[in-house]
């Protein structure tokens, strides 16, 4: 491989979603400067900046970047704002969030992948809060937040993590059967009324837990 082949690459996935429609800059100079390299799986390094999902182990994902940028923009991210991530998966998408100036909280339920993105996240110096569980059922110690982000398939959006909205927070999620799911944007407009809005169509991996898919097929 080229010395210089990844940065080329990099350059060309950010032009790519200039084209597609982002134009959070925020957003994009982050991903212009995060590595992504580090967080697929050896085996695709070279694909590493390709606009599409790569597979991690135990048949998870590393999302794809324009699915990434695209759902970091609608939380409209300020600095300190605490964000949930449910579904660390590789931690990219929390370097993300972290590279924004957010405090970020991210649950994983497969104890593998947990482990290798704390490692990522803490050799790149991210500050991410990070936990091994059931992300369906969220983190109540650390809220209300500001936004959650939920990187994985829902039957129903889960109960839970709409009362761990901050009054004017931001959820985005997709939901779904276990084939494509709608992108929703929940924003809590007071105690109990939330607004949602329907977004594009996705496809991701199934949210096991609790209040998500009891079990994976």
């Amino acid at each position: 491989m080229k010395p210089n082949f990844l940065n080329d690459q990099r350059t060309k996935l950010i032009e790519n979603l200039r084209e597609r429609g982002i134009t959070d800059e925020d957003v994009l100079q982050v991903m212009a400067s995060l590595p992504r390299e580090k967080f697929v799986h050896p085996a695709f390094i070279q694909r590493a900046y390709e606009d599409s999902a790569l597979p991690l182990i135990n048949q998870q994902t590393i999302s794809q970047p324009y699915t990434v940028a695209y759902m970091t923009s609608l939380l409209h991210i300020q600095p300190n704002d605490k964000i949930l991530e449910i579904g660390t998966g590789s931690g990219y998408q929390a370097a993300v969030l972290a590279k924004l100036g957010a405090k970020v909280y991210s649950i994983e339920r497969e104890f593998d992948l947990h482990r290798q993105a704390t490692k990522t996240l803490q050799e790149l110096g991210l500050n991410v809060q990070t936990r091994y569980g059931d992300g369906t059922i969220g983190w109540s110690e650390h809220a209300p937040y500001q936004g959650i982000i939920v990187t994985a398939g829902a039957p129903d959006i889960p109960k839970t993590l709409l009362m761990q909205l901050a009054i004017g927070g931001k959820m985005v999620i997709p939901s779904g059967d276990r084939k494509t799911q709608t992108l929703y944007l929940i924003t809590r407009q007071s105690e109990n009324d939330f607004d949602s809005t329907e977004l594009e169509e996705f496809k991701f991996v199934p949210l096991i837990g609790r209040e998500g898919w009891q079990e994976a097929k």
